[in-house]
């Protein structure tokens, strides 16, 4: 099979990938002349949600709502969403399943599935397709999903428990039921006293490395969510760890250099975003980063620097702008600083940072017409 182009397309991953290990996907998307990385950036085009989400989430009182926030906010952000499914077909690593030529509405319609559970089910391949056109077997799935969602279950409890039975287009022929003999009222279960589908179980991937992606996964899980809950030297260690399996990972070494930062490790701090840089030197969040704490040390030669590159690579990135026109303003390069706050401006005409650019104007506005008096 002749794998499509993905020239220039950057992928983030949120959450590990449960069919595929992410060092093999990396290689072939970088054959194809694209980039993918753990996390999401402001670079970030394709943005693909691991099944390994689900799970967790599971565990977790507002999981499945996280979830549903990160999928709006990213849609929103105007990148494409993919599940694992169809980020392998879009390399050309799965094939497309056949006799596909139901629409995504004419599928509502005859399933009474919601359009909103529709599109979250097929983001985590709970069916044949991953979207439209969908297949007939696609539209006895949601029909069965239709019911086990008027019967009580949830979209996330459908789609942790669908994979373990097998292939998903095989549960066609399967009866499903909302219920538990172990009193979960949530889950789901084949009817026939066969296995509860209880999600758990992720695809055996028999593949050469898998047990140091795993790990590598679970490093990286860890440590982000160590940051997320303000241990910054706990994290830092753990994105150490992560660095030393994979010396590649900018998104690690950024990571890092955040958390040691705001840890006050400054040099070392300095050292990461460096290296992350040096690992992409597109990563345009390192270099804003990195000159935010050359402008903390007081060192602003350095700083401008690296905000103007910031800005040379993300002509629509807002704030190393207006940092920039800030540094200016106290170096007294009025006119420098305020055309900096005018192309803020056209970037941002909302925020309160806005309101501080529009002062900003008028103040050197002021300034020059006391000047010219």
């Amino acid at each position: 099979m002749t794998a499509p182009a993905v020239p220039k397309a950057v992928f983030g991953t949120v959450g590990a990938l449960a069919a595929f290990p992410l060092r093999l996907a990396a290689r072939e998307v970088d054959r194809q002349h694209g980039q993918l990385r753990r996390g999401i950036t402001r670079r970030t085009t394709h943005v693909v949600f691991g099944r390994t989400l689900l799970p967790k989430a599971g565990l977790t009182k507002n999981g499945d709502s996280e979830i549903e926030r990160c999928i709006v906010a990213q849609g929103a952000a105007g990148r494409v969403l993919l599940s694992e499914n169809g980020f392998l077909r879009l390399l050309g690593l799965m094939k497309v399943p056949e006799a596909s030529s139901l629409s995504r509405q004419s599928l509502i319609e005859q399933s009474r599935l919601s359009g909103a559970d529709l599109d979250l089910l097929s983001l985590f391949d709970a069916f044949e397709h991953d979207a439209e056109p969908y297949s007939f077997r696609d539209l006895i799935l949601a029909r069965k999903y239709a019911g086990l969602i008027a019967g009580g279950a949830t979209w996330g409890a459908i789609a942790r428990s669908v994979h373990r039975s097998g292939p998903v287009a095989s549960l066609t022929a399967k009866s499903l039921n909302v219920g538990s003999q172990h009193g979960r009222a949530d889950a789901i279960y084949l009817e026939g006293g066969q296995s509860e589908l209880d999600g758990q179980l992720l695809f055996d991937l028999g593949t050469a490395g898998a047990e140091r992606d795993d790990t590598l996964e679970e490093l990286f899980a860890e440590a982000e969510a160590a940051e997320e809950g303000g241990d910054h030297d706990g994290a830092a260690a753990l994105y150490q760890r992560c660095l030393t399996i994979d010396p590649s990972d900018a998104i690690a070494a950024f990571n890092r250099a955040n958390c040691l930062r705001a840890g006050g490790h400054a040099a070392d701090a300095a050292h990461d975003y460096a290296r992350a840089i040096k690992l992409d030197p597109a990563f345009v969040e390192a270099w804003f980063n990195l000159a935010g704490l050359m402008s903390e040390q007081g060192r602003e030669a350095s700083a401008r620097r690296h905000l103007q590159k910031a800005i040379a690579l993300d002509k629509t990135y807002a704030d190393p702008v207006f940092n920039l026109a800030r540094l200016e303003f106290d170096a007294g390069n009025l006119l420098e600083a305020r055309r900096l706050w005018v192309r803020y401006l056209e970037l941002d005409v909302e925020s309160e940072w806005a309101g501080v650019a529009a002062k900003g104007v008028q103040f050197v506005d002021m300034q020059l017409a006391r000047t010219a008096g």
